[in-house]
């Protein structure tokens, strides 16, 4: 291979592979990495919010900064497809996605 080939990648589920829902995901940062919590947020009554924290992940700096531009890019892609995405509830109904998924 020379130097400026890009490897293949082939890409595996390891046996304790599992994929889950979050809603929440809290961010810790330190000189040497990220750690990302994520968990399912519900409200059992107004003033009152439980997280269930599922599975946390560490990341190095490098791919931290990786995956923060790969959800940018796909943000904006998903934004231009269906709209912009609110944070925050604006009293609108949210609009149902009409073109293709991917």
């Amino acid at each position: 291979m020379n130097p400026t080939q890009q490897p293949r990648i082939n890409l595996t589920k390891s046996s304790d592979y599992r994929e889950s829902y979050a809603n929440s995901v809290q961010i810790r940062v330190s000189v040497w990495d990220f750690f990302l919590n994520f968990g399912i947020a519900h409200s059992e009554t107004p003033d009152q919010v439980t997280v269930q924290n599922n599975y946390g992940v560490y990341l190095s700096p490098q791919q931290a900064k990786a995956l923060w531009n790969m959800l940018s890019q796909n943000l904006a892609q998903y934004e231009q497809a269906f709209g912009t995405i609110a944070l925050e509830p604006q009293g609108t109904p949210i609009p149902v996605p009409t073109g293709p998924v991917h």
